[in-house]
């Protein structure tokens, strides 16, 4: 294939030379933390928080967790929790004293320092789909397998926009890549095409150590430096009911011992993986999501982790898992509350159950940042391009993402509710009175520039103004930006020796056979 670390681009490389428009495709606002100013939707009574609470406990202590990891139950036994076989049952003191060791607020920063990203407060992070198996857009019209050529398109996107502020898993699985390289290859591509923090899958003691190895070349950091704090963070979920697998638990363990930061996320499906009600999946979710960060400060007090929600429904009728619903939104609330409580920083999701980038797509997209929004969300994960519950990456869907999450964005800026004399205009108020208007007066001059979010996938138009431009619909304006994005895209500059270095790195692991596939 072409060297994918060497396409064109205009602008929307570093973070210091971002400006608000990216490039002639999109008007883009600048790169930014975004800090949420809303006080959370709470839909838990303090009696309700103190209920999931000790119902988690209840769990940890009387039915206990499965741990399949040989090392994991080795740890437990020695911090004096009872290990019967696979099954760990944890005191409650003992849990809430080492989730006292976890930081409520962390620092990641990648090789780009100033891609730098704050977890916790009231910061609020966007990230790019990860791990669906299949690619959709408007020009191939069908779902097809993910490839390493479209993931890396992903990857642009990821660098491209501003709003999205870290690189998640794989966008879409390569699955032209045998699995016991392809790690090697996306995250070499993910390196070269971004700057932003990357991801690592805790899939075997090889994968998650090649990972920390290549990101520790691409920063040009010694070991020292790299363990010295998070430059990179892996993700986990639990294998609910109440499980944890070997793999990622071994992932986990080797990323705690080395300083870099870890999100678990139990994926608990009400009706299905967990009960039928709220109050029940989210306390089984939490029971499962707090005993592995329970470890994880054990090993090492400190290690900056993050409690995951992934709880929603399914459909009764099918089995089939159901996104940004009344259900999912209020657990991802709730999650929120518990969140807090343990003084935890927060991720959540954006997701939907589409299967095409339509008006489903992205009311249930909406529903679900914005209930991260209202639950005082830190991360949040599968931001911009999901469809099909997951089992889909689409662009056109990420660029009308990315639509709503500037605007999510642009909401939380104090300017819009700022209280000045200025703001106040009653003297442009005095100046109009009731018979003018504001277009031309000197107040609406000075600001008009800047005074609302400016769009640059929806349109804005009448009908008739629409319809004589083409009558262009909503995801084939977006697929036109995607295709405007990788025409002039760039990517972002990398010192040539960590270059080679991170390629002979590559060469070398693959050549040794990479990662077993076999368990």
């Amino acid at each position: 294939m072409a060297d994918i670390s060497k396409p064109r681009r205009r602008g929307g490389g570093r973070a210091g030379n971002a400006t608000r428009r990216g490039t002639a495709s999109v008007d883009q606002m600048p790169w930014r933390i975004p800090v949420n100013i809303d006080r959370p939707t709470e839909p838990l009574d303090e009696e309700g928080v103190q209920a999931i609470h000790d119902g988690a406990m209840r769990i940890l202590e009387d039915i206990g967790i499965e741990f399949l990891h040989d090392e994991a139950l080795q740890i437990f036994k020695e911090a004096g929790c009872t290990v019967n076989g696979t099954n760990v049952r944890m005191g409650r003191d003992w849990v809430m004293e080492m989730l006292g060791h976890a930081p409520a607020q962390f620092d990641i920063t990648p090789r780009n320092p100033d891609r730098k990203i704050t977890i916790g407060g009231k910061h609020i992070l966007f990230g790019n789909v990860s791990s669906p198996p299949n690619y959709f857009d408007l020009e191939i019209g069908k779902k097809v397998p993910g490839t390493r050529a479209k993931c890396a398109d992903f990857l642009k996107l990821t660098q491209y926009f501003n709003c999205i502020h870290f690189a998640g898993g794989y966008p879409v699985e390569a699955v032209d890549l045998h699995a016991s390289v392809r790690h090697l290859d996306i995250v070499h591509d993910k390196l070269l095409l971004t700057d932003k923090v990357v991801h690592a899958y805790s899939l075997g003691r090889e994968r998650i150590e090649d990972v920390m190895e290549m990101v520790k070349i691409a920063g040009g950091l010694s070991e020292d430096q790299f363990a010295s704090k998070p430059h990179m963070y892996t993700n986990i979920n639990s294998t609910s009911p109440l499980k944890h697998d070997d793999l990622m638990i071994d992932g986990c363990l080797r990323c705690a011992r080395r300083g870099q930061a870890i999100i678990v996320t139990p994926f608990t499906l009400a009706g299905a993986m967990a009960p039928v009600t709220m109050a029940g999946a989210v306390t089984l979710s939490i029971a499962e999501a707090i005993s592995a960060i329970a470890l994880f400060q054990h090993v090492r007090p400190g290690t900056p982790c993050v409690i995951g929600t992934f709880t929603s429904n399914v459909d009764m009728k099918s089995g089939a898992p159901a996104f940004g619903t009344p259900e999912y939104m209020r657990a991802t609330q709730m999650t929120g509350q518990m969140a807090r409580f343990y003084g935890l920083p927060m991720r959540a999701s954006g997701s939907c159950a589409a299967n095409v980038p339509d008006g489903q797509a992205m009311w249930e997209t909406s529903n679900a940042l914005w209930s991260a929004v209202q639950s005082g969300t830190n991360i949040v994960y599968h931001a911009a391009g999901w469809l099909e519950g997951g089992l889909i990456a689409c662009p056109e869907k990420f660029v009308m993402d990315c639509e709503i999450i500037q605007m999510i964005q642009r909401y939380m800026e104090p300017a819009i509710t700022a209280t000045t004399p200025e703001d106040i205009a009653v003297d442009a108020i005095k100046e109009v009175g009731p018979n003018g208007h504001y277009f031309g007066i000197e107040h609406t001059q000075q600001r008009y520039e800047t005074a609302f979010y400016q769009p640059f996938v929806s349109d804005w138009r009448n009908f008739e103004a629409w319809e004589a431009s083409g009558n262009i619909w909503t995801a084939e304006r977006a697929h036109r930006t995607f295709k405007s994005i990788l025409a002039e895209f760039e990517a972002p500059p990398m010192d040539d020796g960590a270059r080679d270095a991170l390629a002979d790195f590559v060469q070398r692991r693959k050549a040794a056979g990479g990662a077993p596939t076999d368990f």
